[in-house]
């Protein structure tokens, strides 16, 4: 059982709507095994990158064929595209890892859950305002040499 199948049964809602919108060339539920070459292209993540977060517990339970390969489907997809964007935030692999813990124990993580997610989203409003300050002195510099750049040009003229 995955993580969002987990969150599923235990919400009874369906595949995380915070994961983000499907992404393209996705196989319709109930046709969605695919291979993790097939997955590496579609998320553009490495096999061995799918491998390791199945080894932490990031992706705790993958189906398998009965050749042993492993068979995501779109469930998976949808709980990649949730981690690629907790892995923007920052989060720690850590945090990653403890956030989908509490998913697979269920609701009684919800307080827990939100702590953990709120947490993240200060972090980031933080960066967001750090990362606005570093583009207004960008933003000078530039007005600067483009200003600059004019008054030679016109003195050469």
């Amino acid at each position: 059982m995955t993580v969002t199948e987990t969150e599923t049964e235990t919400t009874g809602a369906g595949a995380d709507s915070c994961a983000g919108p499907p992404q393209g060339n996705r196989r319709p539920d109930g046709e969605d095994r695919y291979t993790i070459s097939e997955v590496a292209a579609l998320t553009g993540l490495t096999a061995h990158t799918l491998r390791w977060y199945e080894r932490i517990g990031l992706m705790p339970h993958i189906d398998r064929s009965h050749t042993g390969q492993r068979r995501y489907r779109n469930r998976d997809l949808d709980w990649l595209a949730l981690v690629g964007k907790l892995r923007l935030t920052g989060m720690p692999v850590a945090d990653m890892v403890r956030y989908a813990e509490l998913v697979r124990a269920g609701d009684h993580t919800y307080t827990e859950r939100f702590e953990l997610l709120r947490r993240t989203r200060e972090d980031v409003l933080s960066r967001i305002a750090e990362l606005q300050g570093t583009l207004a002195v960008l933003d000078r510099k530039i007005d600067f040499y483009a200003d600059a750049g004019r008054a030679l040009a016109s003195e050469r003229t």
